[in-house]
């Protein structure tokens, strides 16, 4: 499968977690989707609470759900979109509990951060330069 149609299925499954958002008080829905080295997809959608400091981001979520399903590596990509028309990037908390599912497998991951009119590529370790993980505890 060409880079084109991996991006574009794994935004697509972003977006269709998008669609599971719960976000009452912010009203701003996020989708994310992780693809792993076997092919497995995994998403995730932004889960608010009324105490906001225990929200969920989709990130998060899709990372709590891969690390439950036994993915301990081989992150090879990820998407975010947000219901907005410019690329959405994972905030400094999802990059850093993206970064340690990355790191667990030696991985720096492709991120697409996607809108509903643009799609920017990059990479984990450009989001999160000299970042802190498992091997800074060694």
């Amino acid at each position: 499968m060409s880079e084109d149609n991996n991006r574009d299925s794994l935004i697509a499954a972003a977006r269709t977690a998008l669609e599971n958002s719960y976000s009452p008080y912010s009203k701003f829905r996020v989708g994310a989707a992780l693809r792993f080295a076997d092919g497995t997809v995994v998403t995730g959608t932004n889960i608010e609470n009324a105490s906001y400091g225990l929200t969920l981001c989709a990130e998060t979520v899709a990372v709590a759900k891969a690390m439950d399903d036994g993915h301990r590596g081989g992150l090879e990509e990820i998407a975010v979109i947000g219901d907005t028309a410019e690329p959405v990037t994972p905030c400094g908390r999802c990059r850093q509990v993206l970064n340690e599912l990355a790191e667990l497998g030696g991985t720096d991951p492709v991120v697409w951060c996607a809108g509903d009119a643009d799609v920017v590529k990059t990479s984990l370790s450009e989001l999160l330069p000299r970042a802190f993980g498992p091997a800074s505890l060694s």
